[in-house]
């Protein structure tokens, strides 16, 4: 079976066909610019990336160019889109209602928009996306895959937050978390490379990129993650902040004459180490900007390093134990200087990291020496295959 894969933004989709059978990615692109002017990047295995600029006025009209692409004469991967025999979606925001992957109905639909005040920017944009999947391709089922799912194993004494219980009785305020596909992907291929049954390790997955989080994965199943109720808490990331003080928000908003509102966009779009360092929220450009002396620079990879390894420490306490740590996304699977850093501080765990081994961007590596106290690993995230795999367990 051939599936189609779409991750839709607010303003972008993001695509693939993958082969369930031999899991190769037949073809791959992206939409920017939806609802603005628009443009079209395509590429089939084995050939040229395509740019093409097209009005996409919404995303109904974005996949429309997306199967246009898929199914073209020449440079198709597939002749007819008959070719495709399910669509799997990524959800951002599935609350408590969705333990699990599920088939798109009319039902789900109405219970996913029900979830929309806690991923406002994202979870309108599933939705629009799915409904022009329907609508284009009516015969071909839909499965939505969430990104909180794989999260619901939390006990309450790990979700729950420290506010009024009534709080959590109408609104649902509680830890959700992200990133559930990636930490889910990651966690089972680290046991496949350990060679030992997943539901038997204690794996700490660091999903770190310009989004990032830590998860604590007991026997197979997720038991504390860094984000909560949103995507701003826990690590210092790209552009947010990460954990601070509550009150923050309230003495911004009275010294810079802000709404809360204003105050929580600056949260998560000026801060982290953006906000820190002045100069990026690329690793790349810090480390740069590190090299040329820069003392700001080097104050936010300190502070990002420095926050990830308490984590770390924190869930291994948390699950009494840990027998693999995972680094993964575009920080944790290129930026060895970052592992190091971090693997420094667990060193006071019996962690130890091959320097030689370290040295290795995007490619799935063994970093710990034989003497190390847990294995530790470079694994590349996947979520498309994993949305694809989710995807044929429901309607394969």
């Amino acid at each position: 079976m051939n599936v189609l894969v779409i991750n839709c933004g607010s303003s972008s989709l993001k695509y693939q066909v993958i082969d369930s059978i031999s899991e190769q990615v037949l073809c791959k692109g992206l939409c920017e610019r939806i609802g603005i002017d628009g443009r079209l990047t395509y590429q089939k295995a084995g050939g040229e990336k395509e740019i093409t600029d097209a009005a996409m006025p919404t995303h109904k009209e974005a996949i429309s160019l997306v199967l246009s692409a898929i199914t073209n004469e020449k440079t198709g991967a597939l002749k007819s889109l008959s070719e495709i025999g399910a669509v799997g979606h990524r959800i951002v925001h599935g609350g408590e209602k969705f333990t699990s992957s599920v088939v798109i109905t009319d039902e789900v639909i109405k219970t996913v928009e029900a979830c929309n005040d806690l991923a406002p920017l994202h979870n309108p944009a599933n939705i629009i996306g799915i409904n022009a999947c329907r609508e284009l391709m009516p015969n071909v089922p839909m499965v939505g895959v969430f990104d909180t799912a794989f999260h619901q194993t939390m006990p309450e004494k790990a979700y729950m937050y420290a506010v009024p219980y009534e709080y959590y009785q109408k609104y649902g305020v509680r830890k959700y978390g992200f990133h559930g596909t990636s930490h889910s992907y990651v966690s089972k291929r680290a046991a496949e490379l350990i060679g030992k049954p997943y539901d038997s390790l204690k794996t700490i997955v660091c999903h770190l990129g310009n989004g990032a989080s830590i998860t604590a994965v007991d026997c197979g199943k997720s038991v504390d993650t860094s984000m909560g109720l949103t995507p701003l808490e826990g690590l210092v990331m790209g552009t947010r902040s990460g954990d601070v003080d509550a009150s923050v928000v309230e003495f911004l908003a009275n010294k810079e004459n802000m709404s809360v509102s204003e105050v929580l966009n600056v949260l998560n779009k000026k801060s982290g180490v953006l906000g820190v360092s002045g100069v990026s929220s690329d690793f790349r450009d810090l480390l740069d900007a590190m090299d040329k002396g820069d003392a700001r620079a080097r104050l936010a990879v300190d502070m990002f390093v420095y926050r990830v390894a308490k984590y770390i420490g924190a869930y291994t306490v948390a699950m009494k134990g840990v027998d693999c740590i995972a680094f993964t996304a575009g920080v944790g699977e290129n930026n060895g200087y970052v592992r190091s850093e971090v693997c420094d501080y667990l060193s006071v765990l019996g962690i130890k990291i091959d320097e030689k081994a370290n040295d290795c961007h995007g490619v799935e590596q063994k970093i710990s020496t034989p003497d190390s106290k847990a294995f530790v690993y470079v694994i590349p995230t996947n979520e498309e295959l994993a949305i694809a795999r989710e995807t044929v367990a429901l309607v394969g």
